[in-house]
């Protein structure tokens, strides 16, 4: 089995300046040069739960006490 060094060859990389280092402009800058940075200010969405989806939970946790109330009552009946 044959070894291949994973790290490029200084001498046929290309932007290196002699010695290893890199010439001005060959390297993407630092941080992202649009306007959107930071966090997002628009219209963000209420934080919690809405009344409609807690309305329908409540409305099925109701639904299965109820039917387990009314098997329990079966069974003893």
């Amino acid at each position: 089995m044959s070894y291949t060094n994973p790290d490029p060859e200084p001498e046929r990389t290309t932007g290196l300046e002699q010695g290893g280092g890199v010439p001005p402009g060959e390297t993407p800058p630092g941080e992202s040069s649009t306007s959107e940075a930071g966090p997002w200010e628009g219209n963000n969405p209420p934080k919690g739960w809405a009344k409609a989806p807690l309305a329908v939970i409540l409305v099925l946790v109701l639904l299965v006490a109820a039917g387990f109330l009314g098997y329990a009552l079966v069974l003893i009946l």
